[in-house]
């Protein structure tokens, strides 16, 4: 089943956890540390108590450990494709929704996914690809597709079955997921700054 089929089919919980694991492998783009979105992956657990609140929370942790605008920091991120990988990691953190919908959570699911995948896209050397192939391969056509792209399909596609066959057990499954695929983006954007 392709990743766009799954994310048609996957209940609150599952779309949560997809939008969320997408954010949480992105999260070293905005400066922010590994337990940042813990309070979200909770919610995932309890049902969403307090939701608003803990997105309220994350948002303004994870806008103070940006670099503030005018420093060298800043301007190096607006420029070309590191700027363009930044960018897409801050539309997942806004396009969080406030309430757990399943019709808000399926587009902020869509717009993780799709921005997930254009980051590692740009991050990869190798991949010469545009955005449609990132459309492509979310509808299962992946050829042609760099390693750090099919890598992170793979991802998305697990936690949205993780979730489907096993519910909130899976969550801590999911977690692991997404840990082991922000160490793959963290290396590879401190690898790209070595290089300079």
């Amino acid at each position: 089943m392709s990743l766009v089929e799954l994310i048609a089919q996957a209940d609150e919980r599952g779309l949560t956890a997809s939008g969320l694991a997408c954010l949480d492998r992105c999260v070293p783009l905005l400066g922010g540390d590994d337990e940042v979105l813990r309070p979200l992956w909770a919610g995932l657990v309890d049902d969403g108590v307090d939701w608003g609140e803990r997105v309220v929370k994350v948002r303004g942790e994870l806008e103070a450990a940006a670099p503030p605008s005018g420093s060298a920091e800043s301007s190096a991120e607006s420029s070309g494709e590191d700027g363009e990988v930044v960018v897409l990691a801050r539309r997942m953190l806004d396009a969080v929704p406030d309430e757990r919908s399943v019709d808000g959570l399926r587009e902020w699911a869509e717009v993780c996914s799709v921005a997930a995948l254009r980051i590692h896209q740009l991050l990869d050397p190798l991949d010469k690809g545009g955005a449609e192939t990132v459309g492509a391969c979310r509808e299962g056509r992946t050829e042609g597709v760099g390693h750090l792209v099919s890598a992170e399909l793979r991802r998305q596609v697990v936690v949205l079955e993780l979730l489907a066959e096993h519910g909130a057990v899976g969550v801590r499954q999911a977690l692991s997921v997404s840990t082991e695929g922000r160490r793959v983006l963290r290396a590879v954007v401190s690898r790209r700054a070595r290089r300079g």
